[in-house]
């Protein structure tokens, strides 16, 4: 063959299997304690029939996972850097600012899940004690990791991709064992409203806030997280894509979104099947939905599976927190930075001490992990309004700007975490007046 020919090669690419990495970080990061305890509550409650509602919020992630992976890979920077660019470092700093808190309110749901599989196995009488010393060694030990790697992104990038697999297996394995009603799966799909569900919104009766859709939207909050896909485009600058891997881009957004809503529904569907009307508010009831698969076991393998599905989001949450933040403000911006792993250290701190006084205090750390899962939607919509507009700039992606399919699901799924922000700052608002009248 000659030289020539040779040099006309298209240069190889690798499998499209061995290219997948950023949008399943991201999966991972929405995917936590959090979730899994959220979807368990929601198939306990409602069985099959929110499972519609779960595809919905998958929808949305993925058209917003898909618009933030495009707009990274063809204008060959990330989100924060062209908003630097075309509006100015004030408003980068914001959303990254907006970016970094909301990372920092999923991070005390990370802490609590290992406290919560610590406790659960810890002697009587010694729970609270071994409890912070594991949140404190956990972080302590993440923090020397975090200053010692030379490639953080790859590390991670691997460990995620074993962890997927084992979680993915794992769950599926159960659901194969438990069997559930295929009919009542599918009519799970077809969106209507669960008997007895009330739509109102958050309430004060008798001294106490009474919220009927805080599953709901916790439920939406945490598989449409707006900030795991606005960090995508971050994600694809971190892995070296642009304008070439356009159709990889997007190929990874959708496998990630696939992962996240398919664990998800399993969770549902189990907990749906085997603890139908339980209130699993405490890891007991919560270990029951291995028992099918595991037996008497259960209990203990569930709190030990915990401490990974705590720990797959753990580090990276943090880091995307941290490296928003640096870049919003102008300062290097990849995991191997400085400056995104010093700010890093900081939600990882604010997670710790969230948690700390959340256990001192005696909150049920269920309804904390909740709340937290819930709280993190006031600020999707700037995060949300932010991706639509890089996505249908024309100086920005040229042809490659949103088609009106994207555009339409896009405006929904704004006004969507629009109306769950507006719920949650009346909810605080509630909150607020309890403490005063107090």
């Amino acid at each position: 063959m000659s030289q020539s020919v040779a040099d006309t090669r298209a240069p190889h690419r690798p499998s499209w299997w061995r290219t997948i990495g950023p949008a399943l970080i991201t999966a991972c990061v929405v995917f936590g304690p959090g979730s899994l305890i959220i979807n368990a509550n929601v198939g306990a409650t409602y069985g099959y029939q929110l499972l519609w509602l779960l595809v919905l919020a998958g929808l949305f992630m993925g058209t917003y996972m898909t618009m933030s992976a495009r707009a990274g890979v063809t204008a060959g920077a990330t989100h924060f850097a062209v908003l630097a660019r075309d509006v100015g470092r004030p408003a980068a700093a914001f959303v990254g600012l907006v970016l970094c808190l909301t990372c920092a309110a999923f991070q005390f749901s990370n802490n609590l899940a290992i406290a919560l599989a610590v406790g659960a196995l810890a002697p009587e009488g010694h729970a609270l004690t071994l409890q912070m010393i594991a949140m404190v060694g956990l972080n302590a030990v993440l923090i020397l990791f975090l200053f010692r790697a030379r490639h953080v992104f790859k590390t991670i990038e691997s460990v995620m991709k074993v962890m997927v697999g084992i979680v993915l297996m794992s769950f599926l394995l159960n659901l194969l064992v438990v069997r559930p009603s295929l009919t009542g799966v599918l009519g799970g799909l077809v969106p209507r409203i669960p008997e007895g569900l009330s739509l109102g919104i958050p309430q004060i009766v008798e001294g106490a806030i009474e919220d009927p859709l805080v599953l709901l939207a916790s439920l939406m909050g945490t598989t449409f997280s707006v900030a795991g896909a606005f960090f995508q485009g971050n994600l694809v600058r971190e892995k070296g894509w642009g304008p070439d891997d356009y159709d990889r881009g997007v190929g990874d957004s959708i496998t990630g979104v696939c992962v996240l809503t398919l664990v998800s529904a399993m969770i549902m569907i189990t907990a749906g099947t085997v603890i139908p009307g339980a209130r699993p508010d405490n890891l007991a009831t919560l270990a029951m939905t291995l028992g099918p698969l595991l037996g008497p076991t259960a209990f203990y393998v569930f709190c030990i599976g915990l401490i990974p599905v705590a720990l797959n989001p753990f580090l990276i949450n943090a880091m995307i927190g941290g490296t928003a933040l640096a870049d919003g403000l102008g300062m290097p911006a990849t995991f191997n930075d400085r400056w995104p792993r010093i700010l890093t250290v900081v939600v990882l701190l604010i997670g710790l001490v969230v948690a700390a006084i959340g256990l001192w205090y005696e909150i049920p750390p269920v309804n904390l992990m909740i709340a937290g899962q819930a709280m993190t939607v006031i600020g999707n919509p700037i995060m949300a309004a932010t991706l639509l507009w890089l996505a249908n700039r024309k100086s920005t992606m040229g042809e490659r700007r949103n088609r009106a399919a994207s555009n339409i699901l896009g405006t929904l799924g704004l006004v969507v975490v629009l109306l769950l922000a507006l719920r949650m700052l009346w909810f605080v608002y509630l909150r607020i007046s309890l403490l005063l009248a107090g």
